[in-house]
């Protein structure tokens, strides 16, 4: 890469120029042997010699480890092979091509499927083998896009999620069903054509974030065609799972891209806790994200916040809950939805622990920049933070990556698997435990 190459294609988030396979990856420290099954991790990676004109556009590329009986057995990365490398149109009912964006995000199993998510169109099925099937519309049912931050009720096992889009309906709530199947589909009423990346759910809620970054058609074909618009307004909704109209509460304008975890408190309030980009904020890192050389990390400058929402009298409180830029909040997926202890994240150089009953938090430094941590529950665990977190780091230079174990409860390495290629920073994973 030449020192004029835009963010997006130089540094921790170049991409590589192929697929590989390897095998019997080198082991420092001991994995745990109920660590038994595949770490999958989303993120762009443009096609050599592609300009994608923003880091949110690239082709999606998964990178896979497999691990069983302590062992690292496989590493293999390979593009999701959407209609932009293969297939053919799935064309949606507002004439907007559904397979041709990158299904570059997150990446999760639910029920028979591992589907590669991006929000702006389907999700794309893989095997277990990171080799693309297909678009997936769940037999046709869906019919918008599927954001790339579904949350799956730990009670019933439903998984819930939305489409926006940028033409009427804006906003189309859905659930999947426990086997897999479209059982829920409904139109949310939001003014105009939001960015909405993420969302919240509680046992009884669903919380949206209807905020001032929106879609602006002048825009096509210069990067990301969004921007914040001061007239637009900031709300949160909230809304019954079991039917009802949402009800909005006007907040200070800020931005979401992604949330830690929603419940219900003793007071009857709906506590929200997300990473908060005011408009400063967001203007930093928005221009950084499309390529403007200020920096080349996904760490920009947002910040935990917490909001307390009282549907008895209509008010919201805000909080900030930290004075630390993170990102890419995480949880025991066992208390979504539910009142958990602890969030963790990570920033430029760390991976923190934050302690929700205590406000306390904890930082394990790595002199490297990690990606997400995922949280993966130890077998009979006992408390909230039994298990490991998952994450692959790679070191300043960009030379080299590993996959780090590290224990939840005390940030402790547990293990790190050496990989055989520099992995660029990406997005969001998942781990599939052997079933």
């Amino acid at each position: 890469m030449t020192a004029s190459a835009p963010t997006y294609l130089s540094d921790l988030l170049a991409p590589v120029a192929d697929e590989i396979d390897a095998v019997d990856l080198p082991v420092t420290g001991a994995l745990p042997d109920a660590l038994r099954g595949r770490y999958f991790r989303n993120g762009p990676n443009p096609l050599p010699g592609e300009d994608p004109g923003h880091w949110f556009t690239g082709a999606g590329m998964i990178h896979g480890i497999r691990l069983r009986d302590g062992r690292a057995e496989w590493y293999r990365n390979r593009w999701v092979r959407t209609r932009r490398l293969a297939g053919a149109p799935f064309v949606g009912p507002a004439g907007f091509d559904l397979t041709a964006v990158p299904a570059n995000t997150s990446v999760i199993r639910h029920a028979s499927r591992i589907l590669a998510l991006v929000e702006a169109g389907l999700p794309y099925e893989l095997t277990s083998e990171l080799e693309t099937t297909g678009p997936c519309d769940f037999g046709g049912r869906l019919t918008t896009a599927m954001t790339a931050h579904p949350k799956r009720d730990p009670r019933t096992g439903d998984l819930l999620f939305f489409g926006y889009g940028m033409v009427p309906p804006y906003l189309t709530y859905h659930r999947l069903s426990a086997d897999g199947e479209l059982v829920e589909s409904r139109v949310i009423d939001v003014p105009g054509p939001t960015m909405m990346h993420d969302f919240a759910i509680t046992e009884s809620h669903v919380v949206w974030l209807d905020l001032p970054v929106v879609f602006d058609l002048a825009l096509i074909g210069r990067g990301m065609p969004y921007r914040w618009d001061d007239a637009y307004g900031a709300r949160l909704g909230v809304m019954a799972r079991d039917g009802g109209e949402t009800r909005w509460f006007d907040i200070d304008p800020c931005y979401v891209f992604h949330v830690g975890n929603a419940h219900v408190d003793d007071a009857g309030r709906v506590s929200l806790d997300a990473v908060r980009y005011d408009r400063a904020g967001f203007a930093a890192t928005w221009p950084r994200l499309g390529g403007t050389p200020t920096g080349t990390h996904m760490i920009a400058d947002g910040f935990a916040h917490r909001w307390l929402i009282d549907p008895a009298n209509g008010v919201v409180k805000e909080q900030a809950l930290d004075d630390r830029a993170i990102e890419f909040p995480t949880l025991n997926e066992r208390r979504v939805g539910r009142s958990n202890r602890f969030l963790y994240s990570v920033s430029q150089d760390a991976i923190v622990k934050y302690d929700g009953r205590t406000g306390a938090s904890r930082v394990r430094t790595l002199g490297a920049t990690p990606g997400e941590a995922i949280f993966v529950a130890a077998p009979g665990a006992r408390s909230e933070d039994d298990g490991w977190l998952i994450s692959i780091v790679t070191d300043r230079a960009g030379s080299g990556s590993e996959l780090l174990v590290l224990d939840a409860s005390g940030l402790d390495t547990v293990a790190s698997v050496a990989l055989p290629r520099r992995v660029p920073a990406g997005f969001h994973g998942c781990w599939i435990a052997d079933q």
